[in-house]
């Protein structure tokens, strides 16, 4: 069972599994059975017999999944600090840096957080919180009003990007819905939010759900409500959730975990500095890569200090093109830009001095040199004892016509 890998509490497999409701009893969704691959690595032995998606969907006009370029969201967050200029700037740095689509986050402090929701070490470090402000009113300060909503989707699309948003409530899906918000991202906070999940999936929209603090039983809970919903378009987003995390944190190889457990499309969701986890991902699989950015690390606010500035977004876009290009297709061949270097690096037989017609060759009569374009030095035994078809001479590279047959 998928809670094996985790120690995950979940119902066992043959228990309906239920959708929690704060008011009425818990109904079951319905039944689901799970299969073991004989002889597999306990690790990556579990495989759902759910089929949850497609291996493959699509975002606007852009395929995502397996096979195609990795889907690339900057993720703009809370980094227009309530300025709606700087929020239509991020959307231009996203679109100039060749992201295929900006990203915010649609909520309301008033429905997200408790006013008596207390200090967080993380805030108070950087000095965000405490006497001089609460969590509540951090999240209040940096929450987009809903009427630029319709303001960020016309730019986004006069700038050829893609505008999402992460909602983080059902009246956020609704405003979004009515923009025509082509996919919803649900966050690793919300991933146990079963009916928000659920109301997301009702849209029949593309959902990416992020998996940070989650075990594979909470992700199989969160997958199992968004298919009964109706979902069919499903990638998980792994991701760590710490601002930012420490490398040895990221365990980037859960990446073939998820796509073994659930056989969807797996992305990462990252908020390292710089962009090397990201090109790892990418390498590892990754159909979906989302990065905080900014227009500079100088600037106040909970997101700035581990988002990437402009030109360091456009670089990890170039970078995980250029990793992408780099992994070929797995077929070991010699390429066609490796041919002329073929032909000048490898060895040749070469007659080691003047050989005359009908002589017999001779060991001696041969050396070993490049270019490559002459016969191949692993052909000596079929060159020593043959006889020489025309007067050769020294350093001549041997061809099969210099040897009678």
């Amino acid at each position: 069972m998928l809670q094996d890998l985790m120690g995950d509490r979940r119902p066992e497999a043959d228990h309906p599994v239920e959708l929690p409701d704060a008011t009425t009893p818990a109904r079951p969704i319905y039944h689901r059975q799970r299969v073991r691959t004989p002889g597999a690595r306990r690790h990556h032995a579990i495989v759902s017999a759910r089929v949850y998606g497609s291996p493959e969907f699509r975002i606007g006009d852009r395929a995502v999944g397996p096979g195609h370029p990795c889907y690339v969201i900057a993720e703009a967050g809370s980094n227009h600090n309530r300025d709606l200029d700087t929020a239509l700037r991020l959307i231009d740095v996203a679109a100039e840096a060749g992201a295929d689509a900006v990203k915010f986050q649609t909520y309301t402090a008033e429905g997200l957080y408790s006013r008596q929701t207390p200090e967080m070490s993380y805030l108070k470090d950087k000095g965000l919180v405490g006497e001089r402000e609460s969590v509540w009113e951090l999240i209040k300060r940096v929450e987009i009003p809903w009427e630029w909503h319709a303001d960020l989707a016309r730019h986004a699309a006069s700038a050829g990007i893609t505008f999402l948003s992460t909602p983080f409530e059902e009246a956020a899906i609704d405003l979004l819905e009515d923009l025509g918000v082509p996919a919803y991202k649900i966050a690793s906070y919300e991933v146990n939010h079963l009916p928000l999940i659920q109301y997301a999936a009702r849209t029949g929209k593309p959902l990416l759900i992020s998996t940070g603090m989650a075990s594979l039983g909470d992700i199989e809970r969160a997958l199992d409500t968004a298919a009964a919903a109706g979902a069919r378009d499903l990638l998980l987003m792994h991701c760590a959730v710490n601002y930012p995390p420490r490398f040895e944190d990221l365990n980037l190889l859960a990446i073939k975990t998820l796509r073994s457990a659930f056989d969807i499309p797996v992305g990462w969701s990252d908020h390292t500095m710089g962009n090397t986890a990201d090109v790892v991902a990418v390498a590892l699989g990754a159909c979906a890569i989302e990065k905080h950015y900014t227009l500079s690390r100088d600037q106040e606010g909970p997101d700035h200090p581990f988002a990437l500035e402009p030109d360091e977004l456009a670089a990890m876009v170039v970078a995980i093109r250029e990793t992408e290009a780099s992994l070929g297709s797995s077929v070991k061949r010699v390429t066609e830009a490796e041919a002329e270097m073929f032909r000048l690096g490898r060895r040749s037989l070469v007659a080691a001095r003047d050989l005359l017609a009908g002589g017999v060759i001779t060991p001696a009569d041969i050396a070993v040199k490049r270019p490559g374009f002459g016969i191949p030095v692993d052909a000596l035994d079929q060159v020593v004892g043959r006889h020489v078809a025309h007067d050769v001479v020294r350093d001549q590279v041997l061809q099969w016509d210099d040897l009678e047959r």
